[in-house]
């Protein structure tokens, strides 16, 4: 799986995406998973499997689904698992996503 997150500049959620592959090694699953500034979405298009995005930028979240155009589940990063870097948290709703999406 491909999980890609998205945020102002990408710093803010590299400590998820650190904690997020802690997590996936954890559960022996073999992932991909970075993190962009979202003015880099466009580009990155067919390259992840599921977009997420900072809580700071949730008033983006139309816009970038429309930009996506159905190529992958796009959704907001729960607040509180954001804030407290609860990396298992978001790796699970990351999964989810992708589930509904199938």
């Amino acid at each position: 799986m491909r999980i890609m997150l998205a945020c102002q500049a990408g710093m803010s959620t590299s400590i998820i995406v650190a904690k997020m592959e802690d997590e996936a090694k954890r559960q022996g699953k073999n992932y991909k998973i970075w993190a962009i500034d979202q003015s880099l979405i466009e580009k990155e298009i067919g390259n992840f499997d599921v977009l997420l995005l900072g809580p700071q930028i949730q008033h983006t979240l139309r816009k970038v689904k429309k930009i996506v155009d159905g190529n992958a589940p796009v959704a907001v990063i729960r607040p509180m698992d954001y804030g407290r870097g609860n990396g298992a948290a978001v790796l699970e709703f990351a999964e989810e996503l992708i589930k509904e999406g199938e």
